[in-house]
């Protein structure tokens, strides 16, 4: 299913969308903090927006001697086009200073990933939807988890927490704050 205007919505204007957040270069909370507040300003639905707390996670995938992550969730109402909110979500990036190139998971001010946008279901390389490897990433599933246990990813039969719990206790997260 092409991504643009079409797709479910959990009503006939808004879109349920979960952004994760992660930094691990820089002042990684500030860089959270306008990730966060870029998409409370993307929020426009009638049900608050939903911030988790922040985790600090090892590095996963990423060069040797990588720093540490913060990562958080951020569940938004939109009616945005999810492919819209990306290209404004990868401008905030490399507005922050992160640099795309042929290293992948390179260390970066700011990542903003959508996880998933109502029950959308898509594989364009440019926006998959769910996230390809949410499921198995410690790092989205526990601040996910803490807003809503029994939330289900399109396709997925088991609940976030149901999917958390399977997972090896490694790469490890650790909650650092409630509010930020």
């Amino acid at each position: 299913m092409p991504l643009g205007d079409e797709g479910t919505r959990w009503n006939d204007a808004f879109m349920l969308i979960v952004v994760a957040l992660g930094a691990n270069l820089g002042d990684r909370l500030a860089h959270l903090r306008a990730g966060r507040d870029f998409l409370l300003v993307r929020h426009h639905g009638p049900a608050p927006a939903a911030i988790s707390p922040v985790y600090e996670t090892e590095p996963v995938d990423c060069p040797p001697g990588s720093a540490p992550f913060l990562n958080a969730i951020v569940i938004i109402d939109s009616t945005l086009p999810p492919t819209s909110l990306r290209e404004e979500l990868a401008s905030l990036e490399e507005e922050l200073g992160r640099k795309r190139g042929p290293a992948r998971n390179a260390p970066r001010p700011l990542d903003l990933d959508i996880v998933s946008a109502g029950d959308l279901r898509s594989n364009d390389p440019v926006l998959t939807l769910p996230h390809p490897r949410a499921h198995l990433r410690r790092f989205v599933l526990q601040p996910l988890a803490d807003l809503d246990p029994h939330f289900m990813l399109p396709g997925h039969t088991e609940s976030v927490s149901t999917l958390l719990a399977v997972l090896p206790p490694r790469p490890s997260v650790q909650r650092r704050t409630d509010s930020w």
